[in-house]
């Protein structure tokens, strides 16, 4: 197309372009256009996570190893340290508070060590949980992969983790007469409910904590208050003879004491039926059902705003 100007000139004017008009929506359907980063629907989301599972296997086992590299005992640490912090909580509340009240020494031990690795494996992968995204955002940010994938990694470090102290838990146990017996595979449910519960909290935490990284120095609080709360060093039911019987229901309902005495019904010839809450399984069940799902649904409905801002 041609117009003249008022000096005789021609000037040449470009035709209409076929997307004017159009809006932003239209163009990008027009020309098959996504999103950049945008969340894919729930479904997706999961086969991705799982087409990346060597990613997570991998880098959890990376991290595993990278964790005490400096240290001079190295990965000894991975069993020192819950083993020195149940020689410490055996110290102050066995010896000087008499919380084993009602129990024999040959039980109280291998239940106050149990009940620290156990309620460990819960904390570290929280508070690993918190710092998933928010400390990982170099990764986050020059990668495009599903971001569950990070904390799900923590939550398997953790778990890798306490593989290694469970032997020691063994040893600890059959000195102490709670020799291996079948009773001993029910270890592996009870920690597999506990594994999936710990990987819904992480990931409700990673997301948490990725907006708001103050969450990480609150977090040592809490997981202090939970785990005085969860009977670690003392038995609820002893403990709380004599209070309104609702309180004590509160506190062995409560995720970490369920995982922790389900352990210690496994593996401690002289911890009894008689000390767990009834029904006990099917609440360890449904707490790690509830968790699991609502904290992978809760992490993934941000999964677009992830290393942004």
């Amino acid at each position: 197309m041609s117009d003249t100007t008022h000096d005789g000139a021609i000037a040449m004017t470009a035709p209409p372009s076929p997307d004017e008009g159009l809006t932003s929506a239209q163009l990008a359907a027009k020309y098959g256009l996504s999103v950049s980063g945008a969340r894919p629907g729930l479904v997706e989301y999961i086969r991705q996570l799982w087409g990346r599972r060597h990613f997570i296997l991998a880098f959890s086992s990376a991290k595993l190893t990278a964790q005490y590299s400096q240290a001079k005992l190295g990965q000894l640490w991975q069993v020192a340290t819950p083993l020195l912090n149940a020689a410490v909580y055996y110290m102050i509340f066995g010896l000087i508070l008499n919380s084993g009240r009602g129990m024999d020494k040959a039980v109280f031990i291998p239940f106050l060590v149990t009940g620290v690795f156990v309620f460990t494996f819960t904390q570290t992968s929280v508070m690993a949980g918190v710092r998933a995204i928010s400390g990982n955002l170099g990764l986050v940010r020059a990668l495009h992969f599903p971001r569950a994938a990070l904390p799900i990694s923590f939550a398997l470090q953790q778990l890798q983790q306490l593989m290694f102290s469970m032997i020691v838990l063994f040893v600890i146990a059959a000195s102490f007469g709670s020799y291996p017996s079948l009773s001993w595979l029910l270890i592996v449910p009870a920690l597999a409910m506990q594994f999936v519960f710990n990987i819904g909290l992480a990931l409700i935490m990673a997301r948490l904590g990725s907006k708001t990284p103050d969450l990480a120095q609150l977090m040592p609080f809490i997981m202090r208050t939970w785990m005085y709360a969860s009977g670690v060093m003392f038995s609820i039911s002893v403990m709380l003879e004599g209070k309104p019987e609702w309180i004590s229901h509160v506190l062995m309902y409560n995720p970490a004491a369920i995982y922790m005495d389900l352990i210690r019904f496994a593996l401690i010839d002289g911890y009894g039926a008689s000390n767990l809450p009834p029904h006990v399984w099917m609440a360890g069940a449904l707490w790690a059902v509830l968790l699991g799902i609502a904290g992978f649904v809760y992490f993934w409905k941000a999964e677009e705003r992830y290393g942004r801002g």
